[in-house]
């Protein structure tokens, strides 16, 4: 670790240039981009909002461009050639408004508009399609070489129009034949990289523009957005002393793409490193709103999330009228890669929380959907907190029993959500997340699948939870007992505690919580 001087941290730029010119910290990516132009021409990347995609596109912009002084000191300086200046056409649809018909055609007529009077090209049609491919033209004519098109956050005017799926759809219509230009100009473009949030099969949006290579889960490729251990201690090494490294890796690490080893969310590390302060910044600057409706519209069981599973064509599978539980949550960064494993020929990933901070964040804005919004969820999270560190097990069994009595009859009565069979276990699990808490689900043993581990301050506890009317076989802590699922843990020398919990859908609460020791 050096003793460098601390430098500014590049809080909100995604311009490649005042990061550099300013003296900014900045996590060297450029040997991914001359492997990108050495090796190919087309490419899709990615990756969930706010991950460095943006100053990745602006940097390929002035690299192209052949901004030589912003790149001394950087991988590609000595082997890239200065002297091939290229002429880029760079989109970005992350600002605008995207809802009325009109906002994505005047977003790229507006951005069109900049790029032609830069360039000095007059144009000669209307539609959006003829006057992008008429400037692809037209550039390369003027320059004498083909040009590199770079468009940043291509699904934007889809995704913010979601929750109006009929404006999505059009969106989506306009923009497949405004990209598929770039396909009917190759022979005037040199390179092209879209990025984006989501993937949108080929069928739905780029079935006019299939010859890009999609990056995404190319291991190769995993780390080209976001922070390594070793770009932590090399870049930002003067921000390190005194920082529970630990610690940080549990907030804010766990994101991977097939790579070697997992990164951690650029933006939550410079929140961190200006704050000093644990919080959930790179969540609190989203909207979940649309995945937790949509897993409560899907009667998703909460504890069942931390454990999907998918393959590489399921997890790129995203479109308006066929949105996978797994692509939105793996896309949109709520998700990532814990596990692969092959069946058969193909590989099938597992999907799990990638940090605390998503963990954390996310069960709290599901408790807020699964109960009325009257309740203090965060109070009650943290008070089970409390409970749990002295081991006050009657003070965990009223505090759910007085949350579940709190749920008005009349909200019963109006929402299906609370009738279905695994309700009450996203409820119990949620709090113990939304604490904060280490919690696994269907932690296996050679015995079987507990519901529930939680590991706290050394000690181990083991959850079996059951609703009455949907069983006849023995208690849950019986089932607990009898599995002796405690094995697998009491080998660890922790002190293990067994909990059966179970529901009653015609109570709509806690009818049993009993405790042993393990």
């Amino acid at each position: 670790m050096t003793s460098a001087a601390k430098r500014k941290l590049p809080l909100g730029i995604q311009s490649f240039r005042k990061v550099r010119e300013t003296g900014c910290y900045y996590v060297d990516k450029t040997a991914y981009m001359k492997r990108l132009v050495d090796e190919g021409a087309h490419y899709f990347l990615s990756r969930p909002r706010r991950f460095g995609k943006s100053l990745f596109v602006d940097t390929l912009k002035e690299l192209f461009e052949g901004a030589e002084p912003l790149f001394r000191g950087l991988a590609i300086h000595e082997a890239w050639d200065w002297s091939a200046q290229r002429p880029v056409i760079r989109l970005d649809f992350g600002g605008g408004a995207y809802r009325s018909p009109e906002g994505v055609k005047n977003s790229v007529a507006a951005q069109l508009d900049a790029i032609e009077r830069a360039a000095g090209v007059q144009p000669r049609y209307e539609t959006p399609p003829e006057r992008f491919r008429h400037l692809i033209r037209a550039l390369h004519e003027a320059s004498g070489r083909r040009v590199a098109v770079l468009v940043d956050e291509y699904d934007k005017p889809i995704l913010e129009a979601l929750d109006d799926p009929e404006r999505a759809r059009a969106n989506r219509d306009f923009l497949r034949g405004f990209y598929g230009t770039v396909k009917s100009a190759d022979a005037h473009v040199r390179f092209s990289f879209f990025t984006g949030v989501s993937k949108f099969t080929r069928v739905s949006l780029f079935s006019d523009l299939n010859n890009l290579t999609d990056i995404t889960l190319d291991a190769s490729f995993a780390n080209v957005c976001g922070y390594t251990e070793g770009d932590l201690d090399e870049v930002f090494a003067p921000e390190l002393p005194g920082i529970d490294r630990e610690r940080i890796r549990d907030w804010y690490n766990g994101y991977n793409w097939l790579g070697e080893e997992r990164v951690y969310n650029p933006f939550d590390i410079l929140l961190f490193f200006r704050t000093r302060q644990f919080r959930a910044h790179w969540f609190e600057t989203g909207s979940p709103d649309f995945a937790v409706q949509m897993l409560k519209r899907r009667r998703v069981v909460v504890p069942s999330l931390d454990g999907l599973f998918g393959t590489g064509e399921l997890l790129s599978k995203f479109d308006v009228e066929n949105m996978a539980v797994e692509a939105l949550l793996f896309q949109a960064g709520y998700m990532t890669i814990t596990a692969q494993e092959e069946v058969g020929d193909e590989p099938l990933y597992r999907l799990g929380y990638p940090n605390r901070e998503v963990r954390q964040s996310l069960n709290r804005g599901l408790l807020e959907a699964l109960a009325p919004a009257e309740t203090n969820h965060v109070g009650t999270a943290m008070r089970l907190r409390e409970l749990l560190a002295a081991n006050d097990f009657p003070g965990i069994e009223a505090l759910f029993r007085a949350f579940f009595a709190g749920i008005p009859y009349e909200w019963h009565t109006r929402n299906d959500i609370a009738r279905y069979e695994g309700y009450y276990a996203s409820v119990f699990y949620s709090h113990f997340a939304a604490a904060g808490l280490d919690v696994a689900t269907e932690d296996s043993s050679s015995r079987g699948r507990v519901d529930m581990a939680v590991r706290f301050e050394g000690r181990v506890y083991l959850f079996e939870l059951k609703v009455v009317e949907l069983t006849s076989s023995g208690s849950a802590l019986e089932q607990l007992r009898d599995r002796d699922y405690a094995a697998k843990y009491r080998a660890g020398g922790e002190p293990v505690y067994l909990i059966g919990v179970e529901f009653s859908r015609e109570e709509r609460n806690v009818i049993a919580f009993e405790v042993a020791e393990g």
